[in-house]
């Protein structure tokens, strides 16, 4: 796995709120390593910011990840996305859902998002 380049906080449109991998292990209640085994998997998304790996909170949600993140995660991948490329595409504004695919995910539209999702690959 190639290793993740550093997300400033302007450059790219994202989440409110970010948590390091310990915060996502304690928060899913797991050892660190199935976290990063979760990362290696694409079941979870991480950048580096500010030198650290961190995931988006809004992608784990009561306890657990959202539950069509992996699904899109490996969309995405499959239509060439890096994990940058793929956390832009998740918090990119879209007035048709409306907001953006990451707050999409936690909803009824979570279907419309894998959908664009799987077009992307096109």
């Amino acid at each position: 796995m190639t290793e993740p380049r550093d997300v400033n906080a302007g450059e790219t449109p994202g989440p409110a709120e970010w948590l390091t991998l310990p915060d996502v292990a304690e928060r899913l209640d797991l050892g660190i390593s199935k976290v990063h085994q979760m990362i290696r998997d694409r079941a979870l998304l991480a950048v580096r910011r500010d030198g650290i790996m961190r995931v988006p909170a809004e992608l784990v949600a009561n306890s657990t990840v959202l539950k069509h993140l992996p699904g899109v995660l490996t969309l995405l991948h499959d239509a060439g996305y890096n994990d940058q490329e793929a956390l832009e595409w998740l918090y990119a504004e879209d007035d048709t859902l409306p907001g953006s695919p990451a707050s999409a995910l936690a909803g009824p539209r979570a279907t419309e998002v894998k959908r664009r999702a799987q077009a992307a690959g096109f």
